[in-house]
């Protein structure tokens, strides 16, 4: 009877096939993660000063928050989330398309505004089932505020200019505001039978999706993107046209408060937003610089969803941005975005050093500079000439030399890698305080 050599059986064996991330989940890798930590780092400096504080809710939420939270025919709920029954009970869970709905439910189940109103913000991915394309994503991140507890226009103005503050921070440009109204529920019902009328009217030019929401939602026909309809819906009667004296009063003031501040706008009565939840204020932040995914945030006032999910009846309002949309347009607008390279990488010409200067990055490092040490690739430590190449390549602004005649004199050299390589000096090992702050300097 032969045998069978193992290696040889082994390696027969056809390999695994490679696993691919699921379309439309895109990994983030170090090369780019630099720039969501810059932002996310600069959101919340910019959230502080105002006084807002993080919360971090489930990424899995009971199908039915959503259901009753953004409306059975948003298109959400209808074509776009990730739902599933959990196998062990049954419970119909959803992974989150938006915040605001999870944000509301904790503020109810915690009883959050049981000590007056609050101000919040989070960042996290979001989860819509749609076709991939460039800023739109199956796995997305969004970065939001919600002010809840809070009645007055006053709130509404601080949001936006939260928003507009935000994109001045971080050096967003060519962004324009476009903000609406819609009213209170009676007045939308007023507007919502005119609009039936309208559109039965001219049903011959309605697309099937319109004639989907024709007495579901007829709302949401008005945010249409088919070009062969933007005729019937901008001759469609505007909402503006049926708010009452406080309604309107209360868009008035946040149009004052905005004027006031040197904010510009423009009123666009076809903005009704995505959800159901929204009354009064809506507003969005546009761009015509990522083609059709031209909302880069958007957001407004949504009175009754905080009873809509369980709680006392409170007011609320919030937005929420794209941040694979807001870095896309940084680039496009070829901003200069920080990386994460090293502020200084460490050549040690012989590993019987190592030891000694461990202790001296170390100390480097307590004192705010960012340092890579050079490692071998199991051959050895790598000659003086790879190891400048891999500085180089690290991004690192110096390298600092730990060769045994700087060590023997308690030495270190520092060369600078990004002028051509003519700049260099020696330092105390014994004053590292004195002059590691040198290190961290931009060219």
């Amino acid at each position: 009877m032969s045998e069978t050599n193992p290696t040889e059986s082994q390696s027969k064996v056809a390999p695994f096939k490679k696993i691919a991330a699921v379309k439309g989940m895109n990994d983030i890798l170090p090369g780019e993660s630099s720039q969501w930590e810059w932002l996310e780092a600069t959101v919340r400096r910019l959230m502080a000063s105002y006084a807002y504080r993080n919360i971090r809710t489930p990424i899995v939420e009971p199908t039915a928050l959503f259901v009753r939270g953004l409306g059975e025919v948003t298109d959400i709920v209808e074509k776009e989330m990730y739902s599933f029954e959990d196998r062990l009970n049954g419970e119909a869970l959803t992974l989150r398309p938006e915040s605001t709905a999870g944000v509301v439910r904790a503020v109810v189940e915690h009883n959050m505004l049981y000590e007056g109103g609050k101000r919040l913000y989070y960042m996290g991915p979001m989860f819509r089932h749609e076709r991939p394309q460039r800023g739109r994503y199956r796995q997305f991140h969004q970065i939001g505020a919600e002010v809840l507890g809070f009645q007055g226009p006053e709130i509404d103005a601080e949001v936006i200019l939260l928003a507009h503050d935000l994109w001045k921070t971080i050096g967003l440009k060519d962004v324009r505001l476009e903000l609406n109204s819609l009213g209170q529920p009676p007045e939308r019902l007023a507007h919502r039978a005119a609009l039936i009328a309208h559109f039965e009217k001219n049903s011959a030019l309605l697309d099937e999706d319109a004639k989907r929401r024709l007495h579901t939602n007829p709302l949401r026909i008005l945010d249409t993107k088919n070009p062969a309809m933007l005729a019937l819906v901008t001759s469609a009667p505007k909402l503006l046209d049926y708010l009452g004296d406080a309604s309107l009063q209360h868009f008035n003031t946040v149009r004052n408060i905005l004027d006031a501040n040197g904010v510009s706008y423009s009123l666009n009565p076809r903005l009704v937003r995505g959800m159901d939840y929204y009354n009064l204020t809506v507003f969005e932040f546009v761009t015509d610089q990522l083609g059709s995914q031209g909302t880069v945030c958007g957001g407004g006032r949504y009175d009754y969803l905080i009873e809509q999910v369980g709680g006392k009846s409170a007011p609320a309002v919030g937005w929420a941005l794209g941040v694979e949309r807001v870095l896309a347009l940084l680039e496009e607008q070829g901003a200069q975005l920080p990386d994460a390279s090293p502020h200084a990488y460490a050549i040690v010409p012989e590993a019987q050093s190592l030891p000694v200067v461990l202790n001296y990055i170390r100390q480097l490092r307590d004192l705010g500079v960012n340092v890579q040490m050079h490692a071998g690739t199991g051959d050895g430590i790598g000659s003086m000439k790879s190891q400048f190449k891999k500085a180089d390549s690290s991004g690192a602004q110096f390298a600092l030399i730990f060769g045994p005649d700087e060590l023997a004199q308690n030495m270190v050299s520092v060369k600078s890698l990004r002028d051509g390589g003519v700049a260099q000096r020696t330092e105390s090992l014994s004053s590292i305080e004195a002059w590691a702050k040198s290190l961290q300097l931009t060219p």
